[in-house]
């Protein structure tokens, strides 16, 4: 079967995490991803054994994930030898995508009139830490850049720390957005002949992960974008609620309906017979006493008796589940969310993340984990970039290639 983005060529300079994974999104999908990485080492993240100090298992999935379907190319890129390897895959590509800094990629002749005016198709794609017209000099990582955005503020508690989102979300919405770019720049090719420059950075990833109430903050709504104790919130039939297993979070709108039906569920008299919970404006009037109502019926019960209650009056409610509970949920599975593969590193079939989106006709495939540092080299340069083996054997004399 076709795949959607066969036929596309990438050369991925990218390192860690929200670069790569706009790569992995477009490999997924068919298109020819080649990752260029240095001789000595390769991406940092081939050396990630564990994050925050803890133990990512026996085999690397921070990289082998990330990477899948991907070849890798070892070109030391400081040396002009090096540099004219690169030029002459980008004549065979259509896009070129890197989070280096713009300073390095410049240093190393790699800069967007260089590369366009070796390829004037070629759609040129950046991962910056705060823009393409930010002067911030700083690095950039997933948590500086959600505390920067205002997203983390909103998080926790009042009076009580923020609190991080975690899990590299920002990264991970980061590489979606620069992937969905690229595709937009290679529609607008279709039309043109032209390539174009772009970028998608962290912090704009971030600003519209928070989207929702950023605008509220910006329509002058203030309070909504700030902290919220879930013991005052307007609305209490929205709201999340410990169990004697795991915290609940129900969503129901504030109407008199929705209200008996919650009230229902939790056997709650107190909520129905209450006259300051007749209608909404009382509910919202009162809701710090509907809420303590509420959480009182809440904590009598499991988790799973109340989410057996509330399916029966049709309320909509969901435990708070752990990643040790989702990599159990079967839709997951079925949707192709998680799957299943070989990894040659510990010669096993491993869980993998799957697709995050599915297409009846031309689906994205999981071929194989991350690539070896430099396993494609000579062959892509024989084949594709049609060097004669002599020519090879001098590029690795110039240091060019390993």
């Amino acid at each position: 079967m076709s795949k959607a983005l066969e036929g596309i060529r990438v050369v991925d300079l990218t390192v860690w995490f929200q670069g790569p994974v706009a790569a992995q999104h477009l490999a997924d999908f068919g298109a020819d991803v080649i990752k260029i990485e240095r001789p000595q080492g390769g991406d940092q993240g081939r050396g990630v054994r564990s994050i925050k100090s803890l133990e990512v298992g026996d085999w690397n999935q921070y990289f082998l994930v990330i990477n899948r379907n991907k070849k890798s190319m070892a070109i030391d890129l400081k040396k002009a030898a090096g540099q004219e390897i690169l030029y002459r895959l980008v004549e065979k590509s259509d896009v070129f995508l890197s989070n280096l800094s713009m300073d390095l990629l410049a240093s190393w002749n790699l800069s967007y009139a260089k590369l366009a005016s070796i390829n004037p198709r070629l759609v040129y794609a950046t991962n910056t830490g705060y823009g393409r017209f930010s002067t911030a000099s700083k690095p950039s990582f997933d948590m500086t850049v959600q505390a920067l955005t205002g997203a983390m503020a909103r998080l926790g508690e009042p009076g009580q720390p923020p609190i991080y989102m975690g899990m590299g979300s920002g990264d991970a919405f980061g590489g979606i957005m620069s992937a969905l770019g690229i595709m937009l720049a290679l529609y607008q090719r279709r039309r043109t002949g032209k390539g174009q420059y772009l970028d998608a950075s962290l912090y704009g990833a971030q600003l519209y992960l928070a989207a929702p109430y950023l605008q509220s903050f910006l329509a002058g709504h203030r309070e909504s974008a700030l902290q919220q104790s879930r013991k005052q919130v307007v609305n209490p039939l929205w709201n999340l609620y410990p169990t004697r297993g795991k915290w609940v979070y129900l969503c129901e709108p504030n109407r008199d309906d929705r209200h008996a039906a919650v009230g229902r569920a939790l056997a709650a008299e107190a909520m129905l017979q209450d006259g300051r919970f007749k209608d909404a404006a009382g509910r919202a009037t009162h809701n710090e006493a509907l809420i303590e109502i509420i959480e009182n019926a809440t904590r009598q019960r499991g988790h799973e008796e109340l989410m057996a209650a509330c399916n029966r009056e049709g309320v909509i409610a969901s435990p708070i589940n752990n990643l040790a509970d989702v990599i159990r949920d079967e839709q997951a599975w079925r949707n192709r969310y998680f799957m299943k593969t070989y990894c040659e590193e510990v010669d096993r079939e491993v869980d993998v993340r799957g697709m995050p989106v599915t297409l009846s006709k031309t689906p994205g495939e999981l071929r194989c984990l991350g690539p070896q540092l430099g396993q494609d080299t000579e062959l892509l340069m024989m084949e594709l970039l049609e060097y004669q083996w002599e020519e090879i054997e001098a590029m690795k004399a110039k240091g060019a290639i390993p």
